[in-house]
């Protein structure tokens, strides 16, 4: 929420030197995203945090990213565009009142915006929840999950080509219903802590636990799942992405899934996979499945993807990308990864044209980039450290040197490699240029990048060519790749692959040991099992079983609620259950309404992502309560509507569905509807006994005394004034 008193206020409790401010520990950016971590204040029941880009006005970030650790509090703010911001952390006393007084504000911290280099963003913007300047797409959707909320968090989806909507449970769930191809609104789904197996609502796929699946064949979906902070993890299970278009993953980690980690499996495209952390899976059954089955795997005509600043902790088999059915090029990207002590498949392509460039093969045991059945690989400007086999044709060159073929016998792909470094060399390590072997090499070595490889060089078995697709501007994105020798601090630094601030989990590896082992590291893995977040909790979220549009109960002083269509919201709850409140959060410090001589105190904030959903079944006028004093607007079916009386807003509603969103930021304390005339008669006739003079609910029930709102009177529609 926009507070601009709240810098005039800072200013001149410095300048009185009354100022007792909270202690911040520390502050950072990162990709489109920064963080704050404070320490605790004894008396402090919860803390509202706010955020600002350099010279501009704080807005309150959603409660859910305002977290207990315990021993301090942290909060992250994602979504923001590249450039300096700082924070503003302010205690809340037990009675719900923010102590300004005590308010602190940070430093500045530096934010860059994503790499949105890539297939997946080739003639193509906005994936998932995002627009490219990394702020959410108009009308977004915020879903926030932990492992308390997993199995009872609620969303509205549509559900049919008429616009019905209906409201699901659980996460699984949710991600099934936008299955049905109605709900194309897009949808940031928020990881918060971890979250393990047993803590789901159910799995949709057994083989790999979540999944998220289009309609039919590319169908667009625009979810981004995300992790908040350093510490968002899966653990226990995996993702499958089916027949999707413009789905993101980031900045979680995933840890012993069941099969893959993440599995693009049949027919996806423009989806984005980075800044991910991702360990061992559970043991397969096959002696190459200690590790897991695979990591993240592409196949079945999946194309157009890009794979980006993730990190492999020592995983057996990272990327398969292509089957052996795949009918299109696919145009697959990875780049800037941290393979970090993993063995194999850097990837391993069958079928497919992929880009690999700016990745750092950090003590790989077995083979880097593995090429079969007339794929075309560009391998560019990677930095290889104690990797022996850093690229492979299948059959030939180092696959056969040594007569014992490293991966299959299937025939050979084509690897143009250009301006890659290879460091720390054992005297194992083998690799083959055309220069070495016009016929049975690893790779065709260019002098530059521009070089196209000549028809000439054929695969050993098979005899494919190499296609160019590198240096055809019809094929081919603009990007800047990053000189090999920079690649390890890129990658090892504060904007580097992996989580924000390289996650929660730490580990270091024995290179004397580690980089030439392909076998499980035990202690790694137990440690894997043994781990869990020291997430404490959310401050203010003391009804953690509201899931999506949350809301916290600090007690209050409002009236009862009324019956009817009037909805108040004494204690941060929503007195109707008629409307539904998707990403709600409440106050009761931000004015007064009176209506009819009654004083209410709470209030819902209309923030960005504030949404409020209901049905009529007749013309009605909608009646918006704000705060005194105040001229608001609000967007009525995304219009934008403002007042001409005063605080109170009225608007005629036809019949049908209706959302309420933000316009600028104001505090709706009461909503109401109301029949275009009393006495209405519609075409609705109950049995002759309930034309009797008694009043009945919509639902045939006898009404004693009925409040505002329709009812059913000798067989007629009547509006109750």
């Amino acid at each position: 929420m926009k507070i601009k008193w709240l810098s005039f206020l800072l200013l001149l409790m410095t300048a009185t030197s009354s100022f007792a401010g909270i202690n911040i520990k520390e502050t950072g950016g990162w990709f489109e995203s920064a963080y704050v971590t404070w320490d605790l204040i004894e008396d402090a029941k919860s803390y509202h945090v706010y955020y600002r880009a350099e010279g501009g006005e704080y807005q309150e970030l959603d409660y859910q990213l305002v977290r207990d650790y315990g021993t301090y509090g942290r909060a992250d703010v994602v979504g923001i565009t590249a450039g300096k911001y700082q924070f503003m952390v302010s205690p809340v006393d037990a009675d719900g009142i923010e102590q300004t007084g005590q308010a602190t504000e940070s430093s500045l911290v530096d934010v860059k915006a994503h790499v949105r280099a890539g297939y997946a963003h080739f003639n193509y913007s906005g994936i998932g929840a995002y627009n490219d300047d990394g702020t959410l797409k108009e009308n977004a959707k915020v879903i926030y999950v932990t492992a308390e909320t997993a199995k009872t968090v609620t969303c509205a989806v549509v559900t049919s080509s008429s616009g019905k909507v209906e409201e699901f449970t659980g996460l699984q769930t949710i991600i099934d219903a936008k299955q049905k191809g109605y709900d194309l609104t897009p949808w940031a789904i928020r990881i918060i802590g971890c979250i393990n197996y047993e803590d789901m609502d159910k799995f949709s796929s057994s083989a790999q636990g979540l999944q998220i699946k289009g309609k039919g064949a590319f169908s667009e979906m625009n979810i981004t799942l995300e992790g908040i902070g350093d510490d968002a993890t899966i653990k226990g299970f995996g993702i499958l992405i089916r027949g999707c278009k413009s789905v993101e993953i980031r900045n979680v980690a995933i840890m012993l899934c069941l099969d893959d980690a993440i599995s693009l499996d049949t027919e996806n495209s423009h989806c984005w996979i980075h800044n991910n952390d991702l360990f061992y899976g559970n043991a397969g059954s096959d002696s190459d499945q200690a590790k897991g089955d695979g990591t993240l795997d592409a196949k079945a005509d999946s194309k157009l993807l890009t794979f980006s600043f993730n990190r492999f902790w020592d995983c057996g088999k990272v990327s398969l990308c292509g089957m052996k059915s795949e009918s299109t090029e696919s145009l697959i990207t990875y780049h800037h990864n941290w393979f970090d002590h993993s063995d194999s498949r850097h990837p391993r392509v069958r079928t497919m044209t992929v880009h690999v460039y700016n990745n750092y093969y950090d003590g790989v045991a077995k083979y880097g980039v593995g090429a079969t059945m007339g794929c075309s690989v560009f391998v560019e400007n990677n930095y290889f450290r104690n990797t022996n086999r850093p690229m492979l044709i299948s059959m030939q060159g180092t696959d056969i040197k040594y007569n014992n073929p490293t991966f299959s016998k299937e025939d050979g792909g084509m690897i143009k490699a250009y301006g890659n470094e290879y460091a720390e060399k054992s005297n194992n390590f083998s690799l083959i240029t055309q220069v070495e072997s016009a016929t049975s090499f690893d790779c065709f070595q260019a002098d530059s990048r521009e070089e196209k490889v000549p028809d000439t060089y054929k695969t050993l078995q098979g005899g494919f060519t190499y296609n160019n697709f590198d240096t055809n501007p019809d094929l081919m994105y603009s990007y800047t790749p990053d000189a090999a020798a920079d690649v390890p601090a890129i990658i090892q630094g504060t904007y580097g692959a992996g989580r924000l601030q390289h996650g929660d989990f730490k580990w270091s590896f024995n290179n004397a040991t580690d980089d030439s082992s392909s076998d499980v590291n035990q202690a790694l893995k137990d440690a894997l099992i043994n781990y869990k977040s020291s997430l404490v909790g959310i401050f203010g979220y003391e009804n953690e079983g509201g899931g999506e549009s949350g809301g916290g109960n600090e007690g209050g002083g409002d009236p009862d609620p009324v019956e009817g269509y009037v909805c108040t919201f004494t204690d941060g709850i929503a007195s109707n259950p008629f409307y539904s409140f998707n990403n709600a959060n409440y106050s009761k410090t931000k004015g007064t309404a009176t209506i009819d001589g009654v004083t209410y105190i709470w209030s819902l904030k209309m923030e960005s992502r504030t949404e409020v959903q209901f049905v009529t079944t007749e013309t009605m006028t909608l009646k918006l309560i704000f705060a005194e004093g105040t001229v608001p607007n609000i967007k009525i079916n995304n219009v934008k509507v403002s007042s001409t009386s005063g605080n109170i807003i009225t608007y005629e509603l036809p019949a049908g569905s209706h959302i309420l969103t933000k316009a600028d930021t104001f505090d709706l304390f009461y909503i109401d509807l109301i029949g275009t005339s009393t006495g209405i008669e519609d075409s609705l006739i109950l049995d002759e006994e309930e034309g009797d003079g008694i009043y009945y609910d919509i639902q045939g029930r006898p009404v004693s005394q009925p409040a505002r709102g329709i009812y059913i009177r000798n067989g007629k529609k009547v509006w109750v004034d």
